[in-house]
């Protein structure tokens, strides 16, 4: 698959309730690499495998959440033909100059109907990820602070009007739908998951009636013990468990869900499959969500479809 547009996820910025706290959870329970802070307060950080500069923002804020979620383009010409399509399709765009967050090229910035702002950008700074680009090691022995994921891998988001939504992705970004989750009816979307890839999906949505909602950002590990021995991690600093350890039937990844000091959900997970863009789209009805979502008990959590930030 050629990757000529929109290439993978490349950055979120989420609201916590105390910044101190925060630093201390993403950098020292879940493992991230601390690259810098600025004069915004904003304090950045970056999985131990990733080699720009940041994956993750957090910032102080009176309520948790999500700001913005933004995705990587191929190049600057690739973000100005994006940023027109996005105008000729009806939406608002705004150019945000390069140096606006460290160490980061001009973005584009558009909010999408479900009241999410998604950014798209082409340049970031590589730092890095500790290993040379000449004979590097197959890992890094002193990688594995805390739970350690590999990269910040996507997010699933809540809000009204994900049909919208699903529209500008792939007639606008050139995503497609991998896999969907169909009411009651039989023809309206719960869920989508998305990608421009040929990973399971760098994006998803769920219907919901509040705009702008965070349901999880989701974190890679390599394997299913490190999925495990995330959920030791969890419950040895008191981490609030959401589920898990346990597997989806949507994407097939196995995973476990938890929340931040602040309450915003987050998902460590391995796994999943490989998809292209001409494969058909796997549904999901509603007599089988169940198992769609937690497989092994095949059935919902009320707290994991009901609580967002």
């Amino acid at each position: 698959m050629a990757m000529t547009g929109v290439l993978r996820p490349g950055h979120i910025s989420l609201r916590v309730l105390d910044l101190e706290e925060g630093i201390n959870f993403y950098k020292n329970t879940l493992g991230l690499v601390e690259t810098g802070r600025d004069g915004q307060g904003r304090v950045y950080f970056k999985a131990w495998d990733e080699r720009e500069h940041n994956s993750v923002l957090i910032r102080e804020a009176e309520s948790a959440g999500v700001d913005f979620f933004a995705f990587k383009v191929a190049d600057k010409a690739t973000l100005d033909k994006l940023d027109a399509d996005l105008q000729a399709f009806g939406l608002k765009t705004e150019r945000i100059p390069a140096g606006e967050m460290l160490e980061t090229g001009e973005r584009v910035r558009f909010e999408v109907p479900s009241g999410h702002l998604i950014e798209l950008y082409a340049e970031k700074t590589d730092i890095g990820n500790g290993q040379s680009y000449v004979n590097p090691d197959p890992w890094i022995p002193d990688a594995e602070r805390g739970i350690a994921p590999s990269r910040m891998d996507h997010c699933l988001l809540y809000g009204p009007d994900i049909e919208k939504v699903q529209e500008i992705f792939e007639k606008v970004l050139g995503f497609y739908l991998v896999e969907h989750v169909v009411m009651e009816d039989g023809k309206t979307d719960l869920a989508i998951w998305l990608s421009c890839s040929t990973k399971a999906h760098g994006i998803a949505f769920v219907r919901h009636p509040e705009p702008g909602k965070l349901h999880h950002i989701s974190f890679k590990l390599d394997s299913w013990e490190k999925v495990l021995r995330a959920a030791d991690i969890m419950s040895m600093n008191r981490i609030s468990i959401d589920i898990g350890p346990t597997r989806h039937g949507v994407t097939r990844g196995t995973t476990i869900y938890a929340f931040d000091p602040s309450g915003n959900r987050f998902e460590t997970f391995c796994g999943g499959y490989d998809t292209y863009p001409d494969y058909k789209t796997i549904t999901w009805t509603w007599d089988e969500v169940g198992a769609g979502i937690f497989y092994h008990d095949r059935k919902l959590n009320e707290r994991f479809l009901s609580v967002v930030s």
